[in-house]
């Protein structure tokens, strides 16, 4: 997905938090299971540091970077 806007240092700071958070790395890392179906369920519509992480890195909280 390209970026259509530069993002804001808001966005980085809140992207951070995505990056720290316990649950999104688990999703991260092992790409399955139980926290993997509810990261990918509650990214878009529910946190904000999901949509941030993905207005920043240009790819969803779950994917492997």
């Amino acid at each position: 997905m390209p970026l259509k806007e530069k993002p804001t240092a808001l966005d980085k700071a809140m992207a951070t938090v995505c990056e720290l958070c316990p649950v999104c790395l688990h999703a991260r890392y092992h790409q399955k299971g139980l926290v993997y179906d509810f990261v990918t369920r509650i990214e878009e519509d529910v946190c904000p540091f999901c949509r941030a992480y993905e207005r920043v890195h240009g790819q969803k909280a779950h994917e492997k970077r």
